[in-house]
């Protein structure tokens, strides 16, 4: 996904040097394209990252209770 982030920039940024409305635009969506792709894998580590906090949080607290 990456690089399709680092074509699409070069692509817009081509554009934008020769006045190539078209090319700009092309990249613009292939940047775009990227960050949606990218999207599930983003989703899925912040809910592993939020369910790791969770069990520790949990753990702790039986701890806490078991050693009243």
């Amino acid at each position: 996904m990456e690089t399709d982030r680092i074509e699409g920039k070069a692509k817009k940024w081509e554009g934008k040097v020769t006045g190539d409305e078209s090319r700009e635009a092309e990249g613009r969506l292939q940047e775009k394209t990227a960050d949606v792709k990218d999207l599930p894998r983003d989703t899925w580590e912040a809910a592993k990252d939020k369910a790791g906090r969770a069990v520790n949080e949990h753990e702790e607290r039986k701890e806490r209770e078991h050693s009243r």
